[in-house]
């Protein structure tokens, strides 16, 4: 049985939850997988804490009828550090808010989980983007499992592909389309959309943040291109390493003249080798037809493997959402118990 602690209950954590709540018993029967929610810390939702388990199926009827859990008996104030190393605390769930530019409070959590020999689960990109080498490290030390397969393409399985599947490749190139909303507007802007209307559409599907910077400018695709150096390329850049242009200048007649040359714009996240470096950009890059990528539409995301053994891999799927965001930490958990449910502790977890 574990025990798991929920740090952050957004809509990421929900969607675990929903998934937790409907397939408890097939979990158990088809992975041996059992657990207990034993604490739910938010900084402006509510907390709670039971040793003896707590419910999602409540805390999810919770969060529809009042918005949070402080209606729900024993609702206290929780300080996340004692939760996170509680004895009742297993694997950690981080999904709190958390800065791209500072990683914290995410960063604070982890470290904190990892030193308390806690197996850790995120989807958080700002704590990696810091501290992934340092964090894999310390996992290392400790013992333990630090899983993250929802920070690149949410549950589609980036990270897993590369992981298991290519484990004994080489990758010399990845070329991605890692940001679904930028996506999304530009393939509204071929069907004839002005860029400041197809924003609006995004927005209003809730694709798009009422602020969209991180996204239309390249800065959420920026962040996941440092990541996938670290763990394709094994080498580390800063997020000022990146050369990064946004979407914001591509205009409908850019849209249209691209297609009539055979190709189709994507703002494309690329990490290669050059001359012994390894490199990383994110821009608008007019894709040929006749590649993967150019047939990506709508809020999809892909990406592109180079291999040594395989040449090119492309995946495609869904690169946001809450419940396929909540599959990617299940993915996560899932590992986590077949690795270490017998007392296991793996000699070394590829990234």
């Amino acid at each position: 049985m574990w025990n798991i602690s929920l740090v952050g209950f957004g809509n990421v954590a929900q969607g675990l939850a929903r998934i937790l709540a409907d397939k408890r018993e097939r979990l158990a029967a088809k992975y041996g997988f059992e657990y207990r929610i034993t604490s739910v810390v938010t900084a402006r939702r509510g907390c709670l804490v039971n040793d003896r388990g707590i419910d999602p199926e409540m805390l999810l009827e919770a969060m529809e009828r009042d918005g949070g859990l402080w209606g729900c008996e024993g609702a206290m104030v929780v300080d996340p550090l004692a939760a996170i190393k509680s004895s009742h605390t297993d694997i950690l769930v981080e999904t709190t808010p958390t800065s791209l530019e500072r990683g914290e409070p995410g960063l604070t959590h982890i470290r904190t989980a990892l030193k308390a020999k806690k197996h850790v689960v995120t989807s958080n990109k700002g704590p990696l983007v810091r501290a992934l080498s340092e964090l894999a490290a310390l996992a290392q030390g400790s013992g333990v499992a630090f899983r993250y397969e929802g920070v690149i393409m949410s549950g589609t399985p980036a990270l897993n592909l590369v992981r298991e599947t290519l484990a004994g490749c080489d990758i010399g190139h990845v070329q991605g389309i890692v940001n679904g909303t930028t996506n999304f507007i530009l393939t509204e802007m071929e069907k004839g959309k002005s860029y400041e209307d197809a924003l609006a559409e995004a927005q209003r599907l809730g694709y798009a943040e009422a602020d969209p910077t991180a996204d239309v400018e390249g800065w959420d695709a920026a962040v996941k291109a440092c990541i996938m150096a670290v763990l394709f390329m094994d080498a580390t850049l800063e997020l000022e390493d990146v050369e990064r242009t946004g979407i914001t200048d591509v205009t409908p007649e850019n849209i249209q003249t691209a297609l009539s040359r055979g190709k189709r714009i994507k703002l494309v996240a690329e990490v290669y080798r050059e001359r012994g470096k390894v490199r990383a950009m994110v821009a608008p890059v007019a894709v040929p037809l006749s590649r993967p990528l150019a047939g990506v539409m709508g809020a999809m995301n892909a990406i592109t493997y180079t291999t040594d053994h395989l040449g090119d891999i492309t995946i495609v799927g869904p690169g946001a959402g809450r419940i396929e965001t909540g599959q990617a930490l299940l993915s996560d958990l899932l590992a986590i118990h077949r690795g270490y449910a017998n007392g296991d502790h793996p000699a070394r977890m590829p990234f």
